[in-house]
């Protein structure tokens, strides 16, 4: 598949046809989406399972998926983090330091490849949806790109000229501190670092502070004017380092509506004009968005990744 972007041209190669099957793991802190899809990313078949411990989670993965296999010429795996993602570490598969302890360690890669040997990729669950959105959603056209899922945890992926970030690790963005507001004294949720953007800003830190999930509160609530701020100073973050064309909010937290505009209104606040956010016709850009895949955009993460790595 050819995209043109300017006078760039990215290239998707890849030796699968579009009608090829591909199966997808997406490993996420409280379910699990299993499914079957094509190389052109039509959802097949899915399904969900509940996260509790490595080995009833995995053994649900598996009798859902296994008997599936037989269609199927690759498989992705999109995981929460921290995991080890370089091929060459002997932890390459492992997850890292979560605060999901019962999963600390654990050799997620090896659990599977036990009962498949399909060529397998994996990654984080961030990565993987924001080359899905590349690829077939929100961020179709675009090369430099940030997903973000606010959910149990705050998670980013980013993908520059194409190509999902790596390093030292993979990017921990909720990990960052934010500046905090004046009138916030919540210690916050991280077990690690207490008031980090996870900690004062992910689904848990919400029920905490108010006692239900944001969708559950009034749209006049002051907790939604607290969370767009924060969230807001991530976006401002994000854009001022990774500076992507596009920059997609999911996760269950994004879920509710009124959220993405008090977001994007946060983040300009606290630009304060330092960019500028219209395009060559001087309109104001689309530039902060939520999945254009919805539900299905880290499965089909881990179907993209299956598919990059043939």
């Amino acid at each position: 598949m050819f995209i043109w972007l300017g006078k760039r041209l990215i290239v998707y190669t890849s030796v699968m046809t579009s009608d090829q099957r591909i199966a997808g793991i997406e490993l996420g802190g409280t379910k699990v989406i299993c499914g079957i899809a094509t190389a052109a990313g039509e959802v097949l078949q899915r399904t969900r399972i509940p996260t509790r411990g490595p080995e009833e989670t995995l053994l649900d993965i598996r009798n859902w998926l296994q008997p599936r296999l037989d269609v199927a010429s690759g498989l992705g795996i999109a995981s929460f983090g921290p995991i080890h993602v370089d091929p060459a570490s002997p932890r390459y598969g492992h997850i890292g330091a979560t605060p999901k302890t019962a999963w600390r360690d654990f050799d997620l890669l090896r659990a599977i490849r036990e009962w498949t040997t399909l060529p397998s990729a994996l990654d984080t669950d961030v990565n993987a949806a924001a080359l899905a959105e590349i690829r077939w959603g929100a961020a179709h056209g675009h090369d430099n790109v940030v997903y973000v899922t606010v959910g149990t945890g705050i998670g980013g992926g980013i993908v520059a000229n194409g190509r999902a970030v790596h390093g030292l690790m993979h990017p921990e963005i909720g990990h960052m501190k934010p500046r905090r507001l004046p009138d916030d004294d919540f210690d916050g949720m991280c077990p690690f670092h207490g008031d980090c953007f996870e900690g004062l800003a992910a689904g848990p830190a919400i029920r905490a502070r108010w006692g239900k999930p944001l969708n559950e509160l009034p749209a006049d609530h002051p907790a939604f004017a607290m969370e767009a701020d924060y969230l807001g100073q991530l976006a401002v973050n994000l854009l001022l380092t990774a500076s992507p064309t596009k920059l997609i909010f999911g996760g269950g937290v994004m879920n509710t509506t009124e959220l993405l505009p008090m977001i994007r209104n946060a983040a300009a606040r606290h630009l304060n004009d330092y960019l500028d956010l219209t395009d060559p016709a001087g309109e104001p850009r689309e530039l902060i968005v939520t999945p254009g895949l919805e539900s299905n955009a880290g499965l089909l993460g881990a179907v993209a990744l299956a598919i990059d790595a043939s």
